[in-house]
């Protein structure tokens, strides 16, 4: 398989992202706040499903499959990694929470009205890609750019964690003063 190394360097940089919320994780060592959990949850169910997706193609490989054969395969592990990672995190009362307080945000305008729609739009625009790109792939339609459409599904994956990552550091409580 020509894309190897490729996936596992992006495993590897994922697998730094689940390194990162294990160890906010520990050393918060107590209750944080739900912005605090969702957004660590987030980033490493991300991080997990990341290196998930990217190991799929190179252990499928393994077994003597080649090309379209493997592409469908691995779209069939990173949806169904997707659709499960989605609705466990979907039953989490942080979500819930952090769901319901930006609806409310959104509603009462204590969010500017161009943050809500840019995230609005990003959020379906992403959600979208990692949606139709597996089923592009299992359905075959291009098969010549199924390689880039993988590695392009799997650098979302790994974007969603960055992001996660990034929104965790801003949400974090300050020092409490002395």
């Amino acid at each position: 398989m020509q894309d190897a190394d490729l996936f596992l360097e992006l495993a590897g940089i994922a697998g730094v992202f689940v390194g990162f919320g294990a160890l906010i994780a520990v050393r918060s060592g107590g209750a944080s706040g739900r912005q605090e959990i969702g957004y660590t949850r987030g980033m490493v169910s991300s991080g997990v499903l990341t290196v998930v997706a990217a190991l799929a193609p190179v252990t499928i490989a393994r077994y003597g499959l080649t090309g379209h054969q493997i592409w469908v395969l691995s779209s069939i592990v990173a949806l169904t990694g997707l659709l499960v990672t989605t609705a466990a995190m979907a039953r989490t009362p942080e979500y819930r929470a952090n769901w319901a307080a930006e609806i409310e945000a959104a509603r009462t305008g204590s969010r500017p009205r161009w943050f809500v729609i840019a995230d609005r739009v990003t959020t379906m625009l992403w959600s979208l890609a990692v949606l139709l790109i597996p089923i592009i792939i299992m359905l075959g339609v291009a098969p010549e750019l199924e390689a880039a459409l993988f590695s392009t599904l799997v650098e979302l994956f790994l974007l969603l964690a960055a992001w996660l990552l990034l929104a965790l550091v801003y949400v974090q409580r300050l020092p409490e003063s002395a």
